[in-house]
This record gives structure tokens, C-alpha cells and sequence, in this order.
């Protein structure tokens, strides 16, 4: 979706089932109790109400309820750093608000080892984050590590 309708799709239950999804999926690659941290939407996470409401109306209240479902989360953290959290061990993985948000961050840290998982399906599902690569396709200059991250991480989840 298009940055202007970000805001008008938010909601606590879209942010509530992204986080359980999320939970699940690292449950299923082994981790026992995940550390989620969930991000703002605005800068500085709304900076309390000066920057947008997003966080104190919805996000807040959507962090709650997975917390009061067992749900190891926290937030909103702001967008600009709650990265580092993330790569000082913090936290295990990260909701974020809408997609390049999370992708901008994950391929700058570890772009030849970026994964995406789609959870919320009856099997694991994961994709090397950078795409098909067809530009590069047949010329034998592809980096195949995000391939096999994907791999490894698919059979994690099925044990």
C-alpha cells in the first residue's frame, strides 16, 4: 500500500495478529519465550501525541492485549531506533509498521542473509528477502546466501 493509506489501515487487531503471527513463527524456529519489540509509526514513536496519535490509540493498546495473551512485546518504540535494540540482543524480532520500515533496516544489517517469513500459513513459508533476482539470473554472479538462510530457517521451523 502507498504511505498515505499507512495510517487509515492501522489497526489494533492488524497489529495484535502481526505480533502473534510473529510470535509464532519464532516458537516454531525454536525460541521459547520471543522478545518482541513492536515500532511507532511516527517519529519518535508520536513523541506522546505531537508527531500523531497512532501510537497512544491504536498501537498502545494493541501492544497491551498481546501482552495480556502472553505475548513477550513492548512498545512503540521509534521508528529510527528501535533497530539497534534489536541488533544489541534486545529484542528477537521487531513488528514494524509498514513494510520498507522493517526491509530498509534488515537489508542494510544483513542484506546477503535477509529472510522473509510468511507466517499465519499451515506450513513455514520463507523467501530470501532481496527477491528473485532474475536481472542476474544465468550469469553466474548471484549470492546465494539469503537462498540458503531461507532454506535453513524453513527447516528449523518444520522440526
Amino acid at each position: 500500500v502507498s504511505h498515505r493509506q499507512v495510517s487509515e489501515l492501522l489497526s489494533q487487531e492488524s497489529i495484535l495478529e502481526a505480533t502473534r503471527l510473529l510470535d509464532g513463527a519464532l516458537r516454531t524456529s525454536g525460541l521459547e519465550n520471543p522478545r518482541i519489540a513492536v515500532a511507532g509509526l511516527n517519529p519518535h514513536a508520536g513523541d506522546g501525541g505531537m508527531f500523531g496519535t497512532e501510537e497512544i490509540d491504536i498501537i498502545e493498546p494493541a501492544i497491551k492485549k498481546a501482552v495480556d495473551e502472553g505475548i513477550n512485546s513492548a512498545g512503540p518504540f521509534p521508528p529510527d531506533t528501535i533497530f539497534l535494540m534489536g541488533r544489541a540482543g534486545k529484542y528477537d524480532a521487531i513488528v514494524t509498521m509498514y513494510h520498507d520500515q522493517g526491509q530498509i533496516a534488515m537489508k542494510l544489517m544483513g542484506f546477503e542473509r535477509g529472510v522473509t517469513v510468511h507466517a499465519g500459513l499451515p506450513f513455514p513459508v520463507t523467501t530470501s528477502a532481496h527477491g528473485s533476482a532474475f536481472d542476474i539470473a544465468g550469469h553466474g554472479i548471484a549470492n546465494v546466501s539469503a537462498l540458503r538462510e531461507a532454506f535453513l530457517l524453513a527447516c528449523s521451523m518444520v522440526r
